[in-house]
């Protein structure tokens, strides 16, 4: 039996023992709670409201890295102490597709409830019965947010959400068959695909018109996913969409890293197979949307033997950084000349050495690759069990893989390992928000000054007449 359905039936399993035993279960169907599991594994809950290294399951905690700041998940447990125990089904659905929450706080948008809001009454309702009735109650309260002025403001989402919210649900489209409109539902509601690969604006929104063709999520890139033949998935096979989706690798094309992993980790590797072809029906029919790119990103990049030719010259003579790094860092498990093993994937044909960004490239040498499909160290500050490559370290030895295995025409500065460090490129919004409290302070002055003129030239003309 293949793994992903051994693990289904196994999650069935413990989903079974777990409704035997709750004790305020038999008011709910089994079928119903059954339903809201798949449904909230799909829509990929546990990936953000479970934190990392043994968090208790759904419990909360999870530091979202925003350009904004660190947007800690909420505890979504039946807790009537610290979660949503004391949540009618309606708390529930205002919470998941409006983003306002029981006690009328107003959620960010890290929670994906713009696309949540497309999920249907019927989908909702599973979801309530399942984390009501299943789910294990826990009572723990997670970090709390705490953005600076003026985005710790709850209240200025109101008027986001006027603008960028639609707040209806996702209507099939009658001309296109039943598979599509499975996938288009997984993707535009249940899967949020367009919250990390949809660029957004500078108040942070979705650009409608550019639906799907890649965006910055912190320190990664999401790329562009829509069925242009040349920057994005058109050019794939939907035997390799299906492969990546439910297993993050593709040799000769991909592998999953960041964001992109945890979803193959706790969501896409136990959807359904039909539910995968489905998905990828609908992205191999959604509108192309060009680059400047002028081949595919995985098309780039051949076998190299300049480690192994380097490594026979004299020290002294190897004048190039990248070279030692990628000599004692990277060459023994991606291999000399960078075709990779059954373990770690060729540096050649890759999306992440290809492209035209290298955020990916540089997050994956810091941040390394945490899974248990397939892993790798980190490199950067935070590395336990590596050498901790300095800016210049990790900026060399991009160039260095770029320049022999990938798109020789990108080039990668310390300031950019910096940026990509910092939780990547910050949006206008980001940028000013250092000046807002000055701005305001200097506004009230200039008020005040008005107000006292005006009242002293009031004084004056009442003593003159």
């Amino acid at each position: 039996m293949p793994l992903r359905q051994t693990l289904l039936c196994l999650w069935a399993l413990i989903g079974t023992i777990g409704f035997a035993l709750a004790q305020d279960a038999p008011s709910a169907s089994f079928n119903l709670i059954a339903r809201g599991r798949y449904l909230a594994m799909a829509a990929d809950c546990a990936a953000c409201h479970t934190a990392p290294h043994g968090g208790q399951p759904f419990a909360g905690g999870y530091a979202i890295e925003s350009p904004l700041g660190a947007i800690f998940s909420t505890n979504i447990t039946p807790s009537k102490a610290n979660g949503i125990g004391d949540y009618s089904e309606q708390d529930f659905a205002r919470a998941v597709r409006e983003g306002i929450a029981k006690d009328g706080t107003h959620l960010y948008p890290a929670m994906p409830f713009t696309a949540y809001a497309k999920i249907s009454d019927e989908d909702t309702e599973a979801l309530y019965a399942y984390f009501m009735h299943e789910v294990k109650a826990v009572d723990t309260a997670p970090q709390k947010t705490a953005l600076p002025f003026p985005f710790n403001i709850r209240a200025s989402m109101a008027a986001w959400n006027v603008l960028f919210l639609d707040k209806g649900e996702f209507k099939p489209d009658a001309s296109k068959s039943s598979e599509w409109n499975r996938g288009a539902y997984l993707a535009e509601a249940l899967g949020h695909c367009g919250t990390c690969h949809t660029p957004r604006n500078d108040l942070m929104a979705e650009i409608g018109t550019k639906s799907l063709a890649g965006g910055s999520v912190g320190s990664w890139y999401a790329p562009n996913i829509t069925s242009d033949k040349i920057a994005g998935i058109g050019g794939w096979s939907d035997d390799e969409l299906v492969q990546y989706l439910s297993t993050g690798h593709v040799a000769g094309k991909a592998q999953a890293a960041g964001p992109m992993a945890e979803a193959v980790e706790n969501s896409l590797q136990y959807l359904l197979g039909d539910d995968l072809k489905a998905l990828v029906v609908y992205l191999k029919d959604t509108k192309p949307i060009a680059s400047d790119e002028a081949s595919p990103r995985y098309t780039l990049g051949t076998p190299s033997p300049a480690e192994a030719g380097l490594r026979g010259l004299p020290g002294q003579s190897i004048q190039e950084n990248g070279f030692h790094v990628f000599s004692g860092a990277c060459a023994a498990c991606h291999q000399v000349g960078g075709e990779g093993t059954k373990h770690y994937p060729s540096l050649f044909h890759s999306t992440t050495t290809g492209g035209d960004n290298p955020d990916n490239l540089i997050a994956t040498i810091l941040f390394g690759l945490t899974r248990t499909v397939k892993g790798m160290p980190a490199f950067g500050p935070n590395a336990a069990f590596t050498d901790r490559l300095s800016d210049k370290d990790i900026a060399d030895v991009s160039n260095y893989v770029l320049q022999h295995f990938g798109n020789a025409s990108v080039t990668v500065t310390p300031a950019d390992v910096v940026r990509v460090r910092d939780g990547g490129e910050k949006p206008i919004l980001a940028a000013v928000a250092p000046f807002i409290v000055p701005v305001i302070v200097v506004v009230v002055i200039i008020l005040l000054l008005v107000l006292a003129l005006f009242v002293a030239r009031r004084r004056r003309g009442t003593v003159t007449a």
